[in-house]
């Protein structure tokens, strides 16, 4: 059984998002046959809010983030990095929109951060554990 079907459908379904299949050449060509897909949302980036929007995949390794333009809505990876090569990673969830900001220093010096919303309070918990338990099992 491959990546998408054992893993990347079910956190799809979980997640609760629609993710047309035309993002799916992108993450088989990131993500190991082997790596558990763990969270997959639709996020934005907080210092470029008309840059479009972002799919972020989280694997148990890896962290791939797909950028779909506003206009033309054309797939560009935006990151693809393996988790250990990641730092000053930090997570704040914000209750009162629900939403949760994810930071992190890429290899290349770059500080990436992105927002994601949810429907409710609760999904902001849930999300925040995943996080915890990947990024702490890593470090």
């Amino acid at each position: 059984m491959d990546v998408i079907s054992r893993t990347f459908h079910p956190a799809v379904t979980d997640a609760g998002v629609a993710i047309p299949s035309r993002h799916l050449p992108i993450v088989e060509r990131c993500v190991d046959a082997d790596d558990d897909a763990v969270l997959i949302t639709r996020c934005t980036r907080p210092e470029a809010p008309l840059a479009g929007d972002y799919l972020f995949l989280l694997t148990r390794r890896r962290l791939v983030v797909i950028r779909e333009t506003p206009v033309l809505h054309r797939l560009r990876l935006h990151l693809n990095v393996n988790l250990r090569h990641l730092s000053n990673v930090s997570w704040r969830p914000d209750l009162s929109r629900p939403a949760l900001e994810l930071a992190a220093t890429a290899v290349d010096g770059v500080r990436e951060r992105f927002r994601m919303k949810f429907s409710d309070t609760e999904s902001v918990w849930r999300f925040e554990s995943v996080l915890r338990d990947v990024f702490l099992r890593t470090a």
